[in-house]
């Protein structure tokens, strides 16, 4: 096992745990915390997979932004002096909806549908932001803006 693939599991696996552990706490204040530490798990993904600018954003926008927001308003909002605690119903149901999505994506992975992409398919080019920028600002511009009117929602 070389470096790159010891990096994966690890960056992998602490997803996994956070994303696990982020559905059975109780306190959400170490909720928001888990999900900081899966965030920024994917964004080590994403670098081991020579996507920079995608953990780059991943940190800046989703770590850095929105999960402090959610913090700063978790803190500021409650004004007593017992933590803001989440109940577990539904347990039955969610773990069947789990079981849907999991399913599915384990078909999708797995099958013709969503074709992974072949690493010599990988650009050599040092122009990616470039690319991407372009490419935001011509055919994905409605999505682009529509994701900046999320973000703009969720502040």
């Amino acid at each position: 096992m070389n470096f790159a693939n010891f990096m994966f599991y690890f960056f992998a696996s602490l997803a996994a745990v956070s994303a696990l552990l982020l559905a059975v706490v109780r306190h959400v204040f170490y909720g928001a915390l888990l999900l900081i530490v899966c965030l920024l798990a994917l964004a080590g993904i994403y670098v081991l997979a020579f996507a920079e600018f995608v953990a780059i954003t991943q940190i800046l926008i989703y770590a850095g932004g929105i999960l402090v927001v959610i913090i700063f308003g978790i803190m500021l909002t409650t004004r007593s002096e017992k933590p803001l605690f989440v109940e577990h119903t539904n347990v039955f149901a969610g773990a069947l909806v789990a079981m849907v999505f999991f399913g599915a994506m384990t078909f999708l992975l797995t099958s013709e549908i969503l074709p992974i992409a072949n690493p010599s398919m990988i650009s050599t080019s040092l122009n990616h932001v470039n690319t991407i920028g372009v490419s935001l600002m011509t055919s994905y511009m409605l999505p682009f803006e529509a994701s900046g009117i999320l973000l703009l929602m969720a502040l």
